[in-house]
């Protein structure tokens, strides 16, 4: 059965990465530099409204630069995750392609964020970099907070520090997976973290942008997912969406843990069309397998795609809650479980798949 074309990908560039972060181990698993895709190897890919180059840390390669300029001949729209330790190379690159994307990876303010991140001097750097880019009059730019056990006022500070600024403000959850290799990021504080996260959801509610109060609603499923509820909305990852890693290989998404179930949808390096592995019998397997995976992952790769398509659902809620909030009412944090058709079994967290 055929798919719907891919509209978003996410490349995983490497595993290399000169951080140390707590809730992260990709650093203790480096890629071999010599087997890492190359920019060639992407130009199989079909046309696509979105790419985030991530890592590891994008910017340790050598040769991002011709990376991105494939990338560009098949998305408009590119963003880069990083760290921000390699300053200069953050700012060469955004010279040579001024409508490039940034997210620089912040956990909290300095010392929280150097603690969480593993290495001194980290907030610094990546606080340098957004300024000098906002300097340089680069406008996709922002921060991305990835909430775990003890950064959430920090991640409250952040968004205020980021607002002041003009800057864009991504939130997370820490997850556990096979990217990550992680089995035991688990939020133990959830009443202080849920507390936090519906504070910022309160603040984006009182901004004028609709592009905020949607953020709200993914805020709203972070606490749903921190709470151990099913996701909100379904997860079609790998319907709209895919992932390649450093060796070429096609997942539907990066928060698949083995002791649940990881499947490959096939590997670039082995087609000359896209499509062909795409539109595959393995990949349809993949697809299978999402639609009854036991996990509640929210992560915004997969709950983007499913936000846009059942948009609906958070625009009832959004639009119904900017509007307790103009009122001066308190918002309703109403994370009712969307009945879109999906298989009632994904995401009931059941121990075995």
């Amino acid at each position: 059965m055929a798919s719907r074309i891919p509209t978003d990908a996410s490349i995983i560039l490497t595993y290399r990465c000169p951080m140390q972060c707590k809730m992260c181990n990709i650093w203790k698993y480096p890629t071999d530099i010599k087997k890492e895709i190359q920019a060639e190897e992407l130009k199989c890919l079909p046309k696509l409204k979105f790419i985030n180059l991530t890592g590891g840390e994008p910017f340790i390669r050598e040769d991002l630069e011709e990376i991105v300029k494939v990338c560009y001949t098949k998305s408009p729209r590119i963003v880069i995750s990083t760290s921000g330790w390699f300053e200069d190379r953050v700012i060469d690159l955004a010279k040579k392609f001024p409508n490039i994307g940034i997210r620089i990876s912040i956990e909290g303010l300095s010392e929280k964020n150097d603690e969480l991140r593993g290495r001194q001097g980290g907030f610094d750097k990546g606080l340098r970099t957004l300024l000098k880019l906002k300097e340089m009059g680069v406008k996709d730019i922002g921060f991305g907070c990835t909430v775990s056990n003890n950064n959430s006022k920090d991640m409250l500070s952040l968004y205020q520090l980021s607002k002041s600024l003009g800057l864009e403000f991504a939130t997370a959850s820490f997850h556990n997976s096979y990217y990550f290799h992680k089995d035991d990021n688990v939020i133990t504080n959830q009443a202080e973290v849920c507390d936090d996260f519906k504070t910022l959801i309160e603040w984006q509610l009182k901004e004028n942008h609709p592009k905020s109060w949607f953020r709200a609603y993914f805020n709203m499923g972070l606490i749903n997912y921190i709470e151990g509820n099913r996701r909100m909305l379904p997860c079609e990852a790998g319907s709209i969406n895919f992932f390649i890693d450093p060796y070429g290989d096609v997942y539907p998404c990066n928060g698949m843990e083995e002791k649940y179930w990881k499947g490959t949808m096939g590997n670039i390096r082995e087609t000359k069309d896209f499509m062909e592995l795409w539109n595959s019998e393995q990949a349809e397997r993949v697809r299978a397998n999402v639609r009854k995976c036991p996990k509640n992952c929210w992560m915004v790769g997969t709950a983007s795609p499913v936000m846009h398509k059942y948009i609906i659902h958070p625009a009832k809620w959004a639009l119904k809650n900017k509007l307790r909030s103009m009122m001066g009412k308190p918002i309703c944090l109403d994370k009712k479980w969307c009945d879109v058709g999906q298989d009632p079994s994904q995401g009931d967290m059941r121990e075995v798949f």
